[in-house]
């Protein structure tokens, strides 16, 4: 590797909650970390989890100065620690997705001329037209998704442009609903950035593009064409391509860090600063995930990343251009309904105890004698359904199922729903393929045997609460290499492997192959059932 040791990469991650740093060496050990949580550290913006929530309950923002303030703090927290900013070769970053920020007229002349015996905070005060950024929790634009996916021929032809149907979130809807709702503000706008491009903008000194992964998020980039779809541009602004600017690979070297940092806090002046990238893809490069790979967070929803080659975007989930290999393609699905569902079902049938749940598990039949069921405890997202189904082996719906396998067919469906999804979306299992499983579930050996079994694939335990800051490092030590031809995967062989949990019986395939056709069938027959 051409690091040198005493060269540092510096990652950023400007999630929801808080602004995190890390630093790794030229052996990616991570060698420094450091954070500023918004609500306590930042109590003056009255954020309650980073966020405000609107009177309307669905319109949901950030104030963009408290993202500004945070990189001073956390800044000053690194000088006083004694971190030397001089042995930074390059940083990059992540911001949660789908947020954005809009520059007020003449911003990019401020940034260009950051006095550096002022903070940041001081100096960009007048910098934005909006002052409350709207984020990923945001679902007040329905109305502009409605008319997006007309534009485009349909939901359909939508997401076989842009990687997603529609989503209330996703920032061209929320710049159309900003233009219609507040057009004074609009008018006074010279430059659109998503959160991961205002922060690298903060660091360049100058207005920074928009990457292909993060821009993916947006219902308005072609995932195909690397560009933004005229169609989409047209139906959401006029002249949106010059307020977006043209997007750049996510690989890419945006410049020097400006002149500002070099004065203030010490960083050399040949310091590169390396495109942002949503939280997301910093993740899946966090996690290093290979081709052939899935990764499976076990959490309050269960979220499925899967590294891609040939996409089939569909009604469902979102594919996204990938932040580490320009020919490939990442996906995300998420499912509501997922450890709160299986808490009530241990709650309900092994006493609430994870000992007699996994124990159950243990004692019953891989493909559980044909039994299965789907239990959506809330309206889950992938597939739109809500309630609790059961089928019996001969495809009978049933009322109940004695309380071991009402256990294993909730572990069973929910992971033939994670598998049978992403197939839909483009995801094969090859030979090699690992599941990287992650999250409070990703601690019960018997649920991720279930998990091996299920896609016939070896199981992997990683930790993922640095994996968007670890992955922006990484993709900052990757981007000094990228244009001489070096991939991001020979760039992080050397970072410490996961560890294997599990292996799949040998009778998995067959069973669950066999059995993964019946339950499509079935959910299809969830999906056409009246909704109570």
């Amino acid at each position: 590797m051409a690091a040198g040791r005493d060269s540092l990469y510096l990652g950023l991650d400007f999630s929801t909650q808080q602004l995190k740093a890390v630093v790794i060496d030229g052996n990616l050990s991570v060698v420094h970390q450091s954070s500023v949580q918004f609500d306590s550290e930042l109590p003056h913006f009255r954020t309650q989890g980073g966020v405000h929530i609107h009177a309307d309950r669905l319109t949901v923002t950030s104030p963009v100065l408290m993202w500004v303030q945070a990189l001073d703090l956390l800044l000053d927290k690194m000088k006083r620690a004694g971190f030397n900013f001089a042995d930074v070769r390059a940083l990059s970053g992540s911001g949660q997705q789908h947020g954005s920020v809009f520059w007020r007229t003449g911003a990019s002349e401020t940034l260009k001329h950051l006095e550096p015996d002022q903070n940041l905070e001081q100096l960009l005060q007048d910098s934005f037209s909006v002052s409350d950024s709207p984020v990923w929790m945001d679902s007040s634009s329905s109305k502009q998704c409605l008319d997006l996916e007309a534009a485009a021929g349909g939901a359909e032809r939508l997401a076989e442009i842009t990687g997603s149907r529609g989503y209330e979130r996703f920032t061209g809807n929320q710049i159309a609903k900003l233009r219609q709702t507040r057009p004074d503000e609009f008018m006074d706008t010279e430059r659109i950035s998503l959160v991961s491009s205002f922060a690298a903008s903060l660091f360049l000194g100058g207005y920074a593009a928009i990457d292909y992964s993060d821009g993916s998020g947006m219902n308005l980039l072609d995932i195909r064409t690397r560009n933004w779809s005229q169609i989409c541009l047209e139906a959401t602004a006029p002249h949106l391509d010059q307020l977006l600017g043209a997007p750049l690979p996510s690989t890419s070297v945006l410049g020097p860090v400006s002149s500002y940092y070099v004065h203030r806090y010490g960083f050399s002046e040949s310091c590169s600063v390396v495109s942002f990238t949503g939280d997301n893809p910093a993740s899946l490069a966090g996690m290093r995930l290979q081709p052939g790979d899935i990764a499976v967070s076990l959490g309050t929803s269960d979220t499925v990343f899967l590294w891609i080659q040939k996409p089939r975007p569909a009604l469902e989930g979102h594919v996204f251009c990938s932040p580490v290999d320009q020919e490939a393609f990442m996906a995300l699905l998420c499912f509501k309904n997922g450890s709160l569902t299986r808490e009530r079902i241990r709650n309900e049938c092994a006493g609430g105890s994870w000992e007699v749940f996994s124990a159950m598990l243990k004692d019953t039949p891989l493909g559980n004698n044909g039994n299965i069921g789907f239990y959506f405890d809330t309206m889950e997202i992938t597939p739109p359904a809500v309630g609790v189904h059961r089928f019996d082996s001969d495809d009978s719906e049933v009322s109940s199922f004695s309380p071991q396998v009402e256990v294993r067919a909730l572990v069973e469906g929910q992971f033939l729903s994670r598998r049978l999804h992403a197939e839909r979306l483009g995801y094969s299992i090859v030979p090699g393929t690992r599941v990287l499983a992650t999250g409070g579930a990703s601690s019960n050996k018997e649920i991720l045997q279930v998990l091996s079994d299920v896609f016939n694939a070896p199981v992997f335990t990683i930790d993922l609460s640095d994996s968007a800051c670890l992955g922006s490092a990484y993709r900052a030590l990757h981007g000094l290499v990228a244009d001489s031809g070096v991939s991001f995967l020979d760039v992080v062989k050397n970072a410490p492997e996961p560890q294997r949990a599990t292996t799949p019986h040998t009778s998995a395939k067959q069973v669950y192959d066999r059995m993964l056709q019946r339950f499509a069938r079935l959910e299809e027959r969830v999906l056409q059932k009246p909704r109570p």
